[in-house]
């Protein structure tokens, strides 16, 4: 299926009621769709665009080298990917948002989230991936959200192929392993991680049949792939 725009800035015109934001942008047609938290962590109030401050755009390398954007910047080439956040309103202060201003922007996220409907979420932090494994994936509960090992590996499960990532601004150049006991080399940075992770996911079939239905009140199915 393909969606009717091409947009690559908030391509359905998300207009939430505060004067700051960031929409989604990237491709409509996503089979990747990454998940931040809110600007004031992942950047994008004076840029318009997910992921553009210095955390931001580390993992935009990283998603470059990976296969997942053509180009590093304040407005990526983002072919197969969308980029968007749970909370895409500033807030005021240097604070994350309340449990209420969250709740108030997730009709925002899932709405896009449901339009793209990628094959693998991608989310990016404990918030992020703790919010995508609860409500897209059913696998809350079984997971131990040990953000360490759990960066660049795949969680299958009823639901989307979600792969978890780091928070960038913590990443770090190794892992402490002992260079003798790794061939001869250092152990791999949460950069490399990721790539290979990203890497290992597109040599395989990583496009899954949905059931979008069983996310939604009563019981009719709503399958994509």
């Amino acid at each position: 299926m393909q969606n009717v725009t091409d947009r690559t800035s908030n391509p359905f015109g998300m207009r939430p009621s505060c004067d700051r934001y960031v929409p989604g942008y990237g491709d409509a047609n996503a089979n990747f769709h990454v998940v931040g938290d809110h600007p004031r962590v992942h950047g994008g109030i004076d840029t318009g665009v997910p992921f553009t401050n210095d955390a931001g755009l580390r993992l935009q390398r990283a998603l470059n080298e990976g296969g997942l954007l053509q180009s590093v910047g304040v407005e990526p080439e983002a072919e197969g990917t969308f980029l968007s956040y749970l909370h895409m309103c500033e807030v005021d202060g240097d604070r994350d948002p309340t449990p209420a201003e969250y709740g108030d922007m997730e009709r925002f996220f899932d709405a896009e989230l449901r339009a793209i409907a990628a094959h693998v979420l991608l989310p990016v932090g404990l918030r992020a991936t703790t919010h995508v494994l609860e409500n897209y994936s059913a696998q809350l509960g079984k997971v131990d959200l040990d953000m360490d090992r759990l960066h660049g590996t795949e969680i299958r499960g009823s639901g989307f192929l979600v792969v978890p990532i780091k928070e960038p601004a913590e990443w770090t150049d190794g892992d402490g392993g002992d260079p003798e006991t790794n061939g001869g080399e250092g152990a791999p940075t949460d950069h490399d991680r990721l790539v290979a992770g990203l890497r290992e996911l597109q040599s395989t079939d990583f496009r899954r049949e949905v059931d979008l239905g069983r996310f939604l009140a009563g019981d009719e199915s709503y399958m994509v792939r």
